[in-house]
């Protein structure tokens, strides 16, 4: 680090100061074509779905489906378009949402060190440290913001295809619509909260390189490596550990009661997942040579 970075880094930085570069980074995240294209995948997911079933179902009969959790939501979709949000979710969750976040993660810092920019961040008064949890907070918004786009296209295709009203929770209760959409919200945070460990691996990957497109790449990789040694049998006694393994657990806050065993171990892996790899991430980033 050279004597001007020295110096800056001393400097107190002001609340505004942090709030401008974290506003910052948000709209160079959400204006990139990239960042664009990918909530546009994510909300036609939604709507693909939707059509298949109206068409499925066009006929009077039952969509593919039945059963409890996850991808079963297909079978109720006809009855209640609400069910799209939660069917949407489950949809996208294995693989489209945490792609996503792997992608825009894995290019947080190597993309600017592969543009160049990356030298010039750290001589305006921001830091390392100060620079890597802005660009995890802006990462983790960007979980939220893609979950969101889902459950919301979802909601929009499911209240033009289906008709809505109260429902009828996985414990066989009926809820009302107004009720169900507290209940649609709760899961679309669940969702976002279960993205927060792949977001800490993204960003710690990025870290390790100056290509931004190999961060990425890598980062993808090892989503779709850990989802496949989770449906290995011989691995049962390490999947519980595996950040994806309590994902479709979101399914259990359409019980009655809800159940929170599995929500909560969800949650406690993705905290520790962050905290491991978000701690990786600051120990090579401030250690890192930076020469670009």
């Amino acid at each position: 680090m050279s004597r001007a970075e020295v110096a800056q880094s001393v400097r107190p930085v002001s609340p505004l100061w942090t709030f401008g570069l974290l506003r910052n980074e948000l709209t160079t995240t959400f204006r990139r074509w990239r960042t664009l294209a990918l909530l546009a995948v994510l909300a036609g997911v939604p709507i693909l779905v939707g059509i298949a079933v109206k068409i499925e179902t066009g006929d009077g009969s039952s969509p593919g489906g039945g059963g409890g959790g996850g991808p079963a939501f297909i079978s109720q979709i006809t009855n209640n378009g609400l069910f799209l949000v939660f069917t949407a979710l489950a949809a996208t969750l294995p693989f489209f949402l945490p792609m996503a976040v792997g992608v825009v993660a894995g290019d947080a810092i190597a993309g600017e060190a592969n543009a160049g920019t990356l030298r010039y961040l750290l001589v305006a008064p921001a830091g390392r440290s100060r620079l890597l949890l802005t660009k995890y907070a802006t990462v983790v918004l960007f979980c939220l913001a893609a979950t969101l786009v889902v459950a919301v296209s979802a909601l929009t295709v499911g209240a033009l295809l289906f008709p809505l009203g109260a429902l009828t929770t996985i414990s066989g209760t009926q809820i009302s619509f107004a009720e169900g959409l507290g209940r649609a919200l709760l899961i679309a945070l669940a969702v976002a909260a279960s993205l927060i460990g792949v977001a800490a691996l993204g960003l710690f990957v990025s870290t390790l390189t100056n290509s931004g497109i190999a961060a990425m790449a890598t980062t993808v990789g090892l989503l779709i490596t850990v989802q496949i040694l989770d449906q290995i049998p011989q691995l049962h006694a390490l999947q519980p550990y595996f950040f994806s393994h309590y994902w479709l657990s979101f399914a259990d806050l359409m019980r009655e009661p809800v159940y929170w065993d599995e929500l909560a171990r969800n949650l406690g892996l993705q905290a520790l997942y962050a905290a491991v790899f978000g701690s990786a991430a600051w120990a090579r980033f401030t250690a890192k040579d930076i020469t670009a």
